[in-house]
């Protein structure tokens, strides 16, 4: 508790930290008057209910925070600021008084006209100078400082006005004595990324959680400012900072799109290059033909059409492999995870009409839950218990249904264990989101609380995640560096700490941090993990019951080791399914291995098996994509058949029966639908048939008249 006092104000302004959160609603800050009288509380685990400044009228206040003995995390930081009672008005001043008395009100009316008409050619350092402190004068309002801003960017865009370097700028040191424009502009710009980043801190949790419809127009004008300067290249000079700027290089990037579109000038480096590894992977390597680029070679009126064209068949115009997609779902639907389809088990592969129609590019599946990824946006649907879905209830639903409170953020990956009542979600600029329920500290928020809406695992940022992967009780994450962090449920020593410890946070893996891992699996009930490193190499622990790490016998371990019988087989994909493990071969072998009833590994028997074993019932099909659910497996050959084998109480076989499936067997209603990726829930499946776009460059050679 403490006391807040200003004397000489009219009244306090108080600003949060952005990392302020308390886990309990009991667990407040409490803003009181002199005579005891509550004026404001603060509360809560998301940034948005503390991005909000509190005003409050009068000059002195107490605080106090209350809290119970709970071990649950907490933590507040907060600035009071006095606020100063406004100027005399002028029209109380004597005359020699407001004339001598700076206005920027007056500057603001006498350079609101244009500055190419005001003749200010010969002023343009010194206006630049003025303008340039004024966008640092706190004492003047947000509205103010934003026209200072727009008026300094309209001058610097002049063409008498001379170009800054601004890497000079930003490296010189900065001498008090000189008033001229590399003094006042100079701090300015040094200070710019600073300021910018605070802002936005401040508002995209308001934005992001739909408290505030969109960004201020300071934020706007400081946003497009730096871009002007090209402050964005300075930072894809620093590595380190890529991934927190990330929002703003793409800005930059979006900006002189937009510019060369509108002038026909050319488009910009980066974005080309991007546009062609698209091309690349939608046509096939050797399209060399890039007048698509040549943005003379187009008129307006020509992107007005091809924009309407567009919007009338945008099944048409999709720019990924996976564009125009059909659908298949089967299996267990009691609680709608088959996304519309009707009947409570369905024991064939049905075209589902409502995901299809979202053209996703990601399908993925838990326990009783299905996500689907379309265009960077995630959609859920079937049971909501704990929150799983996402949306910020825990109601289930049939329907896709979209995840508002991440649909500004371009999701690249949904990770679900089949049995997994928890998911996480890894965005393009390597954040890591998780939501569902909490147990044993699965999410990584340093506590054991469920939760109804994604939600960033903080211990991760900066670190570049490129994998992630979750279990039944516990999730692994992997860095661009190759470091893999685990956290959750520690029993079995599945985390891989040398101990049985649960894990509220991630934790880097120490006995693996000389080799570079490149993929993790998780797995459920007494679980087992597994990952592989650079060269092909499988590591297995964690529990040891039936054989599921691979080694022989039953015995489990509380750190990494090597699975021998896999180090000749050039390893490219692991999963981990409820008590056993698959393993997917470059050459297109499968192998499984680990508890073996329900015939869930393959074998044609239910025996126990201890060590990797090649699944021979594929008749020598070459394997490409592997999945399992709890208690069954799937798989999809080179030519695009799919083979099912093991549970088949919901019809999850998709043979149109329901008794266990011993060894693969074909599932003949999806012959000839070029079958590319699958996935597998609890006891439902889903498999996409991708078709491919048709050749950007062979369509770019008849250009719109």
């Amino acid at each position: 508790m403490g006391q807040i006092k200003f004397p000489k104000a009219v009244g306090i302004r108080i600003e949060f930290d952005p990392r302020c959160s308390t886990e309990k609603p009991q667990h407040c800050l409490t803003f009181a008057d002199t005579k005891g009288r509550i004026i404001a509380t603060r509360s809560g685990r998301d940034k948005s209910e503390w991005a909000k400044d509190i005003h409050i009228n009068t000059t002195e206040i107490n605080w106090k925070f209350s809290s119970d003995s709970s071990p649950a995390g907490w933590g507040f930081k907060f600035k009071a600021f006095p606020i100063l009672p406004p100027p005399v008005s002028a029209d109380a001043m004597p005359d020699r008084l407001v004339q001598a008395k700076p206005s920027i009100e007056m500057v603001m009316c006498l350079l609101d006209e244009d500055l190419e008409k005001s003749g200010v050619a010969s002023m343009i350092q010194r206006l630049t100078s003025a303008l340039a402190s004024c966008a640092q004068l706190s004492q003047l309002s947000a509205d103010k400082r934003t026209w200072a801003l727009q008026h300094l960017r309209g001058v610097l865009s002049l063409e008498n006005c001379p170009s800054l370097d601004v890497q000079e700028l930003l490296q010189n040191q900065i001498n008090s004595s000189d008033q001229g424009i590399n003094n006042s502009l100079g701090v300015l710009v040094k200070g710019l990324l600073e300021v910018l980043q605070k802002q936005h801190d401040h508002e995209a949790p308001l934005v992001l959680g739909g408290k505030q419809l969109m960004h201020t127009e300071f934020f706007k004008t400081l946003v497009a400012f730096c871009c002007d300067l090209g402050l964005d290249r300075c930072i894809t000079q620093r590595s380190s900072d890529l991934q927190k700027w990330s929002w703003f290089v793409k800005y930059c990037t979006a900006a002189r799109v937009a510019n060369a579109l509108d002038k026909r000038t050319v488009f910009p480096s980066p974005f080309l290059q991007e546009v062609n590894e698209r091309v690349q992977t939608v046509c096939g390597p050797g399209v060399n033909d890039l007048s698509y680029a040549n943005n003379s070679l187009f008129s307006q009126e020509m992107d007005i059409q091809l924009l309407a064209c567009q919007s009338a068949c945008p099944n048409q115009w999709s720019l990924t492999p996976s564009g125009s997609g059909a659908l298949y779902l089967w299996g267990h639907n009691h609680r709608g995870q088959l996304g519309g389809i009707e009947g409570q088990k369905v024991t064939k592969p049905t075209f589902c009409e409502s995901i299809a129609a979202l053209q996703p590019t990601e399908v993925a599946a838990g326990e009783q839950t299905i996500f689907i990824i379309s265009d960077g946006k995630v959609f859920s649907a079937g049971n909501g218990t704990y929150g799983r879905l996402g949306i910020g209830s825990t109601d289930s639903v049939s329907m896709p249904t979209l995840l508002k409170s991440i649909q500004h953020i371009t999701i690249t990956k949904i990770a679900v264990h089949s049995t997994g009542k928890h998911c996480l979600a890894l965005s393009q600029d390597g954040e890591v989101f998780s939501w569902g329920e909490g147990d044993d500290g699965k999410l990584g928020h340093g506590s054991r609380n469920n939760q109804d809406r994604p939600r960033v695992i903080e211990a991760l940022r900066g670190k570049q995640i490129i994998e992630v992967s979750s279990g039944g009780a516990h999730s692994g994450a992997i860095t661009a560096l190759g470091r893999l962090y685990t956290w959750g449920k520690g029993r079995y020593g599945r985390l891989g700490h040398g101990d049985y410890d649960d894990q509220l946070k991630p934790k880097m893996v120490e006995a693996l941090k000389s080799y570079k891992v490149t993929q993790v699996a998780c797995g459920s009930g007494d679980a087992q993990t597994l990952c592989i490193t650079e060269g092909d190499v499988v590591w297995s622990w964690g529990d040891g019951d039936y054989g599921k790490l691979g080694r022989g016998g039953s015995d489990g371990c509380k750190v990494p080791k090597k699975i021998d019988p896999l180090l000749k087989c050039q390893i490219v994909k692991i999963v981990c399914g409820s008590q056993f493990s698959m393993a997917l071969g470059r050459n297109g072998d499968l192998y499984t291995w680990g508890k073996g009833d329900y015939h869930r590994l393959g074998h044609s028997s239910e025996d126990h098996v201890r060590w990797p074993q090649r699944v021979v019932g594929l008749n020598g099909q070459k394997v490409v994509e592997i999945s399992c659910g709890s208690l069954f497996c799937v798989c999809v050959t080179d030519d695009h058949q799919v083979y099912a084998w093991g549970d088949n109480d919901e019809g999850q076989c998709g043979n149109g029966k329901t008794n266990a499936v011993p060894t693969p067997q074909l599932i003949e209603s999806l012959q000839g639908k070029r079958i590319n990726r699958i996935a597998c829930g609890s006891a439902q499946r889903y498999s996409v048939e991708y078709l491919r776009a048709k050749c950007v460059h062979q369509a770019a050679r008849h250009y719109p008249t």
